[in-house]
């Protein structure tokens, strides 16, 4: 099998002996065993701040143009390594060999990205009658970046780039039952000239490993992408040292089908964000409102949709949808679409696994459409991180924001529409980071991305991502 071990201070932990350091990573296609993992404890991660506080006497006084140098440099190693990480990454966590590729190749993207964005941190000169103000914006530490096993690679490379690009190093705890790509991912970075120390990966449970690096004073920084109930924890904890944090959270995203929307777009776009990597997306299509001139034609475009995709093990080149990620994700999904049926909905497609010997020893479930959905069901107000879409009807636009925005959450929202008034002003009125107007994916690399609510805190991406590891001085000259 394949072995993954922990680095730490520029060099590779080796496996230890005895059951209690190390962990089996197995295949949600079919349960057989991948790979070993070390699994380190909270002394781990404290060597590991330790190291990261070292190296960052020395690279957060490395200029921006070498800093820029060394992220291109991880980058193209990302890049040279993307068909092995991505291999790792459907091995580990189900998803579709292409859509691996594209999530690795999305990291190298963000690296490069960052890389420029980094020499682009000028400050600010002010000029007043008696004075003058320079305001600089300097690297705030060492970082922990915990990050979740859905995007594994994708969501890490959204921390590590604008760490580093800041000045800033790091200790990653990538998620328990996924470390291999998040893994592998840091150690091609590690590998393009950063300092010894500069990024650590410790593997380990979060209550342990995780609870040190948030906890130690060593840490300035604490970037977090996961479930909201984790995201409050961090912040108690964080709070004894006043430190900075970034939380993205969970999410319930309502998807809005006007009258005027264009029926066949708005179904692709909808199956495509509430089914892709089966529905275990933070920005998934959770709940659809359609308005009620257009909720027969939209519903059995998506339903068509839906009973399209090939369902199978992610190595299958022609496979859309692989496998949940674990056991605990399908049975939560099935308690939801229960709970909606018992309250009233009606299934019209999908609501179980698939059949068949292929489907047996795998967490398959089948892509689920439920009409006649409304708010006293688990599925409306609950994150289902499921494939699972379920739909209510609408009469007017004032109705439809107000059922989009009655949920704790709001990270993404989307709305299909012909006319730009009618989009301008529902985008004005969603309770959410990120509005999606006629497309189903609010991310952009130069865009910030991040949560309102529940949701979550700061953001990440473009400039706001880099600012998100940096504290801001402001230097007083007196002129006399």
């Amino acid at each position: 099998m394949y072995q993954s071990q922990m680095l730490i201070d520029g060099r590779d932990l080796p496996l230890e002996e005895g059951g209690d350091r190390r962990a089996v990573i197995y295949n949600p296609a079919n349960q057989e065993a991948v790979a070993e993992v070390a699994v380190g404890s909270r002394q781990d991660a404290r060597l590991a701040l330790q190291a990261a506080e070292r190296a960052f006497l020395l690279w957060s006084k490395t200029s921006s143009q070498k800093r820029g140098e060394i992220l291109h440099e991880a980058a193209g190693r990302v890049r040279d390594s993307s068909e092995r990480i991505a291999r790792l990454l459907t091995l580990e966590q189900g998803k579709p060999l292409k859509y691996a590729r594209t999530e690795v190749l999305s990291s190298a993207d963000v690296l490069d990205y960052y890389a420029e964005e980094g020499k682009r941190n000028y400050g600010e000169w002010i000029t007043g009658p008696r004075s003058r103000s320079i305001v600089l914006r300097q690297p705030i530490g060492v970082a922990a970046l915990i990050t979740p096993w859905n995007y594994p690679v994708d969501l890490l490379a959204w921390k590590v780039a604008p760490c580093l690009a800041a000045g800033c190093t790091f200790v990653a705890k990538p998620p328990s039952l996924a470390p291999l790509a998040a893994t592998e991912f840091v150690r091609a970075v590690s590998q393009a000239g950063l300092p010894a120390g500069a990024a650590n990966v410790v593997h380990g449970p979060g209550g342990e490993v995780g609870a040190e690096l948030v906890e130690s004073p060593i840490s300035r920084k604490i970037a977090f992408t996961g479930e909201t109930a984790t995201g409050r924890s961090i912040m108690a904890a964080a709070a004894a040292h006043i430190k900075r944090v970034s939380l993205e959270l969970g999410g319930q995203s309502p998807f809005i089908v006007c009258a005027d929307a264009d029926i066949k777009a708005a179904a692709a776009s909808a199956a495509q964000r509430a089914f892709s990597n089966m529905g275990q997306i933070c920005i998934s299509v959770n709940r659809i409102y359609m308005a009620d001139e257009v909720a027969e034609a939209f519903t059995a475009e998506l339903v068509a949709r839906a009973e399209g995709f090939k369902i199978g093990s992610g190595l299958d080149p022609e496979v859309d949808l692989g496998p949940m990620f674990s056991r605990a994700q399908r049975v939560k999904t099935r308690e939801h679409v229960a709970d909606a049926l018992e309250k009233g909905a009606e299934l019209l497609s999908g609501g179980r696994e698939p059949e068949g010997e292929a489907y047996e020893k795998g967490y398959f479930f089948l892509p689920t459409v439920l009409d006649r959905a409304d708010h006293k069901m688990k599925v409306m107000r609950e994150e289902t991180f499921g494939p699972v879409a379920p739909l209510m009807k609408f009469k007017s636009m004032e109705e439809a924001i107000s059922l989009a925005n009655d949920s704790p959450y709001g990270l993404a929202a989307y709305i299909f529409t012909s006319d730009l008034k009618t989009a301008l002003l529902a985008a004005e009125g969603l309770e959410a980071g990120g509005i999606g107007v006629n497309v189903n994916n609010v991310v952009d690399l130069q865009a910030p991305f991040g949560g309102w609510k529940e949701s979550g805190l700061g953001r990440e991406l473009g400039r706001w991502g880099l600012e998100a590891y940096m504290e801001t001085k402001h230097i007083r000259l007196g002129m006399g």
